[in-house]
């Protein structure tokens, strides 16, 4: 297996320590791009990372208290029954056919462009949901949103893998504009591991796993994710997500064109 691989994995590393967002973003299409793999191999290969690496995330999170198990219930509740639905179908249509790859590729694409919104706009929309509090969902409603909006997620990320971080956290700050980021981050992170991980499953049922990539991405991503959480906090947060979004915005564009 190339070395390049370990690379990769630390440089992704590095940029979600450093942003906390951007790893299914980043990694997916830079497999595909760079690398060749099949889309679909990517997608699966990305979702066992993902799920590891959430997985110590998620520990960390609870261990300070920043996980809202509540509303995590609320998004399993959407997300792994869509997961399961959503793995069922590549199944039926062939997740490794051609067709299918280039649907998937699409998928990618169009997951980055929405990640590289949500990264532009949080701001925007966290701040007029503070000017129209009547605007908020309470209630009954609040439930219904949410679950609704893990059965989106739960889609996108089985057929892409991209969607838990940046996609996810901007609709929590929507839904739930009281939490604080480490509050945003522990919950987008917890809700997350049982979706990548029923996700992953799916994939390695369909076939659609590579285990020794898998294995050199994340021995060069534990290092690149503890330096840059390390430096996170030497560069100003608006600037690191316009380098991503810029990044990503170019990821996208290549993928629509290939």
């Amino acid at each position: 297996m190339d070395f390049s691989y370990i690379v990769s994995g630390f440089a992704v590393g590095v940029l979600v320590g450093l942003t906390g967002v951007g790893g299914g973003s980043l990694m997916t299409p830079l497999l595909t791009l760079m690398f060749g793999v099949s889309p679909s191999v990517a997608v699966g290969t990305d979702l066992a990372f993902a799920s590891i690496t959430k997985g110590a995330g998620t520990l960390a999170h609870r261990s300070r208290g920043n996980v809202h198990w509540d509303i995590v219930k609320k998004l399993c509740l959407g997300a792994l029954p869509a997961a399961v639905v959503a793995t069922l179908a590549l199944k039926r249509f062939g997740a490794l056919d051609e067709e299918i790859n280039h649907i998937i590729r699409y998928s990618i694409a169009c997951s980055v462009l929405l990640t590289v919104v949500a990264l532009l706009f949080r701001g925007r929309m966290l701040n007029w949901l503070k000017q129209h509090p009547e605007k908020q969902l309470q209630g009954r409603n609040l439930t219904i949103a949410t679950i609704a909006a893990g059965a989106v997620l739960g889609t996108l990320v089985t057929v892409s893998s991209i969607g838990a971080g940046a996609i996810g956290a901007t609709l929590l700050v929507m839904m739930y504009p009281r939490l604080s980021p480490a509050e945003i981050a522990g919950t987008d992170i917890a809700y997350a591991v049982p979706l990548t991980a029923i996700a992953a499953f799916g994939h390695w049922w369909l076939g659609s796993i590579n285990w020794e990539l898998l294995a050199m991405l994340l021995i060069g991503s534990v290092p690149g994710i503890t330096l840059g959480a390390m430096g996170a906090r030497a560069i100003p947060e608006k600037v690191l997500r316009g380098m991503l979004a810029t990044t990503l915005t170019a990821v996208a564009v290549k993928l629509l064109n290939a």
